[in-house]
């Protein structure tokens, strides 16, 4: 057998020893463990997947019910709930807020069975079931997918299942026709872009535009607060472009291209953009067309994961994801010792600016 070989094997044993241990894994997270590079485990994981040792999901894999461990009796040990999760992915977004439902699980005394998912219902159908049928959760902690026609079918479904339910990061539409009372914690996106949009006010800016990323749940949400504090503030709140321009887009120049046409046509001098990927694609091309920041264009970006690190650092709204992680634990805990006598929770929290170089006057 070569070192190659026999390498690859040792390193399937660390991830499937990894996978036993924590229910999942993340690609990021393995590649730092066993140093080696993420498209090395991304190829174990196939292989893995090939031969039904694991389940692929977005950013990693999870442990497949059927070989994860049997329910025990409790003991004097044993948590006193577990708590299943689901997110759409173990990568961008989500790691906070696994990480804060995972501190307050551990304080509180309580387990949490994490599964990954995709921005798919179908997916996100199948990982709920897989740990309904395992029998070995008394509550979920879930961030469906709400796009759709079909949403109000979903929110009843989901509304049924023989165990509560807190959805994170994700609000039913309010017409979703559903005698259940759901609950849910999210950050309040609306109140965030209002921060941003007050904070480029004060410094002067009356031309703004908003940048969002096609296809992001937070979306509609930072559309309806932009609308809002634009009227509060008596300035104009059309100027909203739909497009993501991450330079992972296929010819993501030519949409910035666009959309820089567009600002100059309404004489915009700030813009916000959702997320960071975007607004760091925001700044390079600023950059290659000559045009400073934030003298010629203040820029805030939404999401704040990697914006401290564009040059120049950019101000940023900064959702509070380790605290809607633990607050949705916390909630669960609470239903599930309180029973039907706890009345139903539905808890907005609020983001924070963080004021960089890419607003401030120099």
């Amino acid at each position: 057998m070569s070192d190659d070989r026999l390498f690859g094997v040792q390193r399937h044993e660390r991830v499937l020893d990894e996978l036993r241990r924590h229910g999942s894994v993340r690609v990021k997270e393995l590649a730092e463990l066993l140093a080696v590079s993420e498209l090395t485990i991304r190829r174990d994981i196939s292989a893995l997947a090939a031969q039904n040792l694991l389940t692929k999901v977005h950013g990693g894999a999870t442990l497949p019910t059927e070989l994860a461990p049997a329910p025990r009796r409790r003991t004097a040990a044993s948590p006193r709930f577990t708590i299943g999760m689901v997110v759409p992915s173990l990568d961008y977004y989500w790691p906070p807020i696994v990480g804060g439902a995972r501190s307050a699980a551990a304080a509180l005394g309580v387990a949490i069975q994490l599964r990954g998912s995709s921005y798919d219902w179908a997916e996100d159908r199948r990982q709920i079931l897989r740990l309904i049928e395992a029998q070995q959760v008394q509550g979920l902690l879930l961030a469906p997918n709400l796009e759709g026609a079909d949403v109000g079918e979903m929110i009843d479904w989901i509304a049924k299942l023989p165990v509560p339910v807190i959805l994170v990061e994700r609000q039913p539409p309010r017409w979703t026709p559903t005698q259940h009372q759901v609950e849910w914690v999210r950050s309040d996106h609306a109140l965030g872009v209002e921060l941003a949009v007050r904070h480029l006010y004060a410094q002067g800016h009356r031309n703004l535009a908003l940048l969002l990323s096609k296809g992001s749940p937070t979306s509609a949400h930072l559309a309806a607060g932009w609308a809002s504090v634009c009227h509060d503030l008596g300035i104009a709140a059309d100027l909203v472009i739909r497009e993501s321009v991450n330079m992972d887009q296929p010819r993501h120049r030519d949409i910035l291209a666009h959309v820089f046409d567009r600002c100059r046509t309404a004489g915009t001098t700030a813009l916000v953009v959702h997320s960071d990927p975007d607004a760091m694609a925001v700044a390079q091309y600023c950059a290659e067309q000559g045009l400073a920041i934030p003298d010629d264009l203040a820029l805030v970006s939404y999401d704040d994961e990697i914006a401290h690190l564009v040059e120049p650092a950019l101000t940023a709204v900064r959702p509070p994801k380790p605290i809607v992680g633990r607050t949705a634990v916390e909630q669960m805990v609470a239903r599930l010792t309180e029973g039907r006598r706890r009345p139903s929770q539905r808890v907005l929290i609020v983001p924070e600016l963080i004021i960089r170089d890419s607003t401030l006057p120099r």
